[in-house]
């Protein structure tokens, strides 16, 4: 078999596109409430899909928002930051590898606000998942919706 140099380069280029792949062992900074069980599961979804997890468990989250900058109107039950990218709720992993992988300029984070059930870590033996979205927000508070979910799955 011959293997050209373009056919190479072209294969490379592909592999680099596979988000999943190519962003593994990310730091994943969470700040979480103490008595939360549902931010512990969040953390081992997020640990599954690849991300290194650091938790930090503290009585009051408000002065971390304040610091990562994440608007009152999309708060949830914790918080997180990984590659600089700021996460709020049970944000889906496939969510944050897209906006890693992609970089639009103008998100300073994502958010899943309140916690709705079948989000990663808010699975709720027999109950059906909800659609929900996962927001994305910049530095002044603009927000939109970057992906809809339906469980842990893009809907």
């Amino acid at each position: 078999m011959i293997i050209h140099r373009r056919g190479v380069l072209i294969g490379l280029g592909a592999l680099s596109a596979w988000p999943a792949g190519a962003q593994t062992n990310l730091l994943l900074e969470v700040w979480r409430d103490p008595n939360c069980g549902c931010c512990s599961a969040w953390v081992t979804h997020m640990r599954e899909a690849g991300f290194t997890a650091r938790e930090t468990v503290l009585p009051a989250l408000g002065p971390v928002r304040q610091m990562l900058r994440t608007p009152a109107d999309l708060l949830s039950c914790h918080a997180a930051r990984v590659a600089g990218l700021v996460l709020e709720g049970h944000v889906p992993a496939l969510a944050v590898r897209r906006a890693l992988a992609d970089r639009p300029s103008n998100i300073l984070g994502l958010a899943v606000p309140a916690m709705p059930i079948g989000a990663p870590g808010m699975e709720v033996p027999g109950q059906p998942d909800e659609v929900y979205d996962v927001i994305a927000f910049d530095a002044a508070g603009r927000h939109t919706t970057f992906m809809r979910f339906r469980g842990g799955e893009p809907a």
